[in-house]
Parts: structure tokens; C-alpha cells; sequence
């Protein structure tokens, strides 16, 4: 569940590969490369450089065709950076598998720079994966992109190492909020697992739509090695408004069990 929430989720924080500055020539798009690929990262990074809040509706499906089985969930994504520190949690709040009805079904993952909480109501377990160390905690979204497929808000260099890119032609429309505004255009990036890549061993290729208005992820679509599909859909985004503190505190509620994974010496 934990690899299956996040994966694609890109802050990109610095210029393309070629460690180009943004005031440089090769960093200034020229207009016949509006929908160029490294225009199209750019303009990514650029907009999540800005990025200090994001509050935004998830819509999770992860499908497996070998056994016909498919579920959804919905829950709430926050972001916040709070000086050199972020945070970030995810609350799954619904659950439907095939053709059930819908149901209640709560998990929470809270990211610290440091900790990855995960709390399950359902069987009232709470497991606790240390990521970083204490001293050297990292930006909240690169420390989830490590475990969880939200592609789209972490380094360009590291999208472009890792994948295959292309931009898809044919261009789908996705609903973003406000959904009174309608339907926004995107851009279709595909990205193809290279054969050294650290994703290698859990997903051949990664689908990742841009709003082009917005200029953020809109929807990803993950196939893993073992052909299961994993599809995010981010609605109605809220950017740069102030989220309480304490949207990101949690207790461990009474009588729930507790499992704490350290760190291991060679960080991973």
C-alpha cells in the first residue's frame, strides 16, 4: 500500500540536467518550444519552486487484470513549508473494492522530513518508518516519492536519469477544480523505466498529465513489473493558502499497536 500511494510526486528545485541556470540562454525556451518536453519541465519546476502550500482531493485506483480485482480510494493530500522544514499528509478516507459499495475506511500517512507514520483504523495498527536522519531531514514530497507513485513534484535531473521521456500527442482533457471553470487541456508525458533505473524493479512505464493552466500533475497511471495499474487523479488543487499546524499533528490513539523501523546505516 505504502509504494503504491505515492511514487510520483516530483518538487523540482533546480534547472534541467544540464545544470543550466535559469537566467542562462539554454534555460529560455524559445516560442517554437512552447510544448517541447524540456519547456514543459521547466515550466514544472517553476511552478512547484513556488509551491509553500497545496491542499488537493485524491482519487486512488489500483487495478490488477491478472486477478480481475480493482479498488478505489479517496482521501485529502497536504503540503506545507514551514521555514527550512515541510511536511506532508495523506488521509485515505473511503474504500471500494470491485463492485461493493462504497465504505469508510481511514489510514493516514504523515511525512516529517524524517519519520513516515502510517496509522490503519481498520486493524489499529500504527507503523513508523525512519527515512533520514535526525540532523539532515529532507523536503516532505522527496521523502514520500521514495516509497509512495505521485510522480510530478520532485528534480527534473532525477525524472530525466530515471525515465524515457515523451511527449504523447494526442492530448486529453481532465477535470480540475474549480469544476465550475470546467475542463482544463493538459500535457501527456510518457515515461519509459530505464534498464539502471531505481524504479526498475516496480513500474515499466509512468503516464503523467499536466494541467496546462495550473502548470501541476493532474493525473498519473503507473504500470508496475507485474502489470498492475496504479492511477492518481488531483482535483480540486488549493496552492499557497495557509493550512493549520495542526493538520500535520497526530496522536497515536489508545490500544492501537506500534511498530518502529530505524534508519539502517546506509540510509535506505
Amino acid at each position: 500500500m505504502i509504494k503504491a500511494v505515492f511514487s510520483l510526486l516530483l518538487i523540482v528545485s533546480t534547472c534541467q540536467a544540464s545544470n543550466c541556470t535559469e537566467s542562462s540562454a539554454c534555460c529560455q525556451p524559445k516560442e517554437t518550444d512552447a510544448n517541447s518536453i524540456e519547456t514543459i519541465l521547466k515550466q514544472l519546476k517553476q511552478k512547484t519552486a513556488k509551491l509553500k502550500s497545496y491542499q488537493v482531493q485524491l482519487k486512488y485506483r489500483f487495478k490488477q487484470p491478472l486477478l480481475e480485482s480493482e479498488t478505489q480510494r479517496s482521501g485529502v493530500l497536504y503540503y506545507q513549508r514551514f521555514d527550512e522544514k515541510s511536511r506532508l499528509r495523506v488521509n485515505f478516507q473511503t474504500l471500494k473494492q470491485d463492485d461493493e459499495k462504497e465504505q469508510k475506511h481511514i489510514e493516514h500517512f504523515i511525512f516529517d522530513g524524517i519519520w513516515l507514520t502510517h496509522i490503519d483504523y481498520q486493524i489499529k495498527a500504527v507503523k513508523r518508518h525512519q527515512l533520514a536522519e535526525p540532523n539532515k531531514p529532507v523536503d516532505a514530497f522527496d521523502l514520500a516519492s521514495r516509497n509512495l507513485p505521485i510522480i510530478g513534484f520532485t528534480k527534473i535531473e532525477d525524472l530525466q536519469k530515471q525515465f524515457e521521456i515523451k511527449l504523447v500527442q494526442k492530448e486529453e482533457s481532465v477535470p480540475v477544480i474549480p469544476a465550475k471553470a470546467g475542463t482544463h487541456e493538459s500535457f501527456q508525458l510518457h515515461l519509459k523505466t530505464k534498464q539502471d533505473s531505481i524504479y526498475k524493479d516496480d513500474y515499466t512505464s509512468i503516464d503523467f498529465w499536466i494541467d496546462r493552466k495550473l502548470g501541476l500533475p493532474a493525473k498519473v497511471v503507473a504500470i508496475s513489473t507485474e502489470e498492475d495499474i496504479y492511477e492518481i487523479k488531483f482535483l480540486e488543487p488549493k496552492l499557497n493558502e495557509t493550512i493549520d499546524k495542526k493538520v500535520f499533528q497526530f496522536e497515536i490513539p489508545k490500544g492501537f499497536t506500534i511498530e518502529e523501523i530505524p534508519l539502517k546505516k546506509n540510509g535506505r
